[in-house]
């Protein structure tokens, strides 16, 4: 199941900070991202538990939640989708578009080249 805007910004405080609490996952959100209610992150994480894109621990009496996919295999499958259905699945149109509207500096451009040269090998 594809996880929203929302999902996945909560998604990447798990990811980051592990398993968590809903009160540590929304105090990050509000430093981090923007002011988000208690209730809201709550009632969020519940839904994402139902989809089963978390997993809730409630064997304490805080309830810890995790993610129930790997980021790498999360972040993938999103960039799969994006690029078959924005760029018909070629990945080298993505990256030139990326090139073309942004000024790329050398330093990035040095650790593509690096990126690619390994890919070679």
């Amino acid at each position: 199941m594809e996880p929203t805007k929302s999902e996945l910004e909560i998604l990447q405080v798990l990811w980051e900070h592990g398993p968590s609490t809903v009160r540590f996952v929304n105090d990050k959100l509000n430093e981090e991202k923007r002011a988000v209610q208690y209730s809201s992150t709550l009632k969020l994480m519940q839904i994402m538990a139902e989809k089963g894109i978390v997993i809730r621990d409630e064997s304490s009496m805080k309830h810890v939640y995790s993610p129930a996919e790997a980021e790498d295999k999360t972040k993938n499958a999103l960039l799969e989708k994006f690029v078959d259905s924005m760029y018909k699945g070629s990945a080298s149109n993505l990256v030139m578009q990326l090139f073309g509207n942004k000024n790329t500096s050398q330093e990035e451009l040095d650790e593509i080249k690096d990126f690619l040269k390994k890919l070679d090998k």
